[in-house]
């Protein structure tokens, strides 16, 4: 009540503001941490796929959810048993990273040749891409390794699909 003996009522949505400023106010203060993004896993943040063009080149891919990418010059391949002997990247995009300066990033697919040396059709293959990548909300990952098998084609066989390893 004021001096008048009157009691002072706030409109409805006045007390709503307050409480839910009182609410916030009291979460924050009473150490509740805020809000966390809901961030991919890395194998579904950078989803590697790979497959045989032809007896000396195996493409590997990925796809790049959106809101995420990958550095340029994290990307290593490797393919045993025969030696990849070039990976052709394609250009990146500029960025300023704070923590690595300025670097070249992929969002979307990225798609890389590996020409490889020789071996026999219808080999199987096992290849080994390391990758890193961040969310664009400011969360880094740790370098991610991932393989797969794919199978050389025989003949005119082209574009043979990849068999995923079992996840350790």
């Amino acid at each position: 009540m004021n001096a008048g003996g009157d009691a002072r009522v706030l409109p409805t949505k006045s007390l709503g503001a307050v409480l839910l400023a009182s609410t916030l106010f009291s979460a924050h203060a009473g150490g509740l941490p805020p809000a966390q993004p809901k961030l991919l896993p890395p194998e579904q943040a950078f989803r590697f796929s790979a497959r045989a063009l032809d007896p000396t080149t195996v493409e590997a891919r990925f796809d790049v959810a959106d809101g995420y990418y990958l550095y340029r010059d994290k990307l290593r391949f490797t393919v045993t048993p025969v030696a990849a002997l070039t990976a052709a990247l394609p250009p990146g995009k500029s960025k300023h990273d704070e923590f690595f300066g300025n670097v070249e990033t992929y969002r979307g697919v990225v798609v890389v040749e590996l020409a490889l040396s020789s071996a026999a059709a219808g080999q199987t293959l096992t290849v080994h891409a390391d990758s890193q990548g961040c969310a664009d909300v400011g969360v880094c990952y740790p370098p991610n390794p991932q393989e797969l098998r794919v199978t050389r084609p025989t003949g005119d066989a082209v574009g043979t699909k990849f068999t995923p390893l079992p996840q350790e």
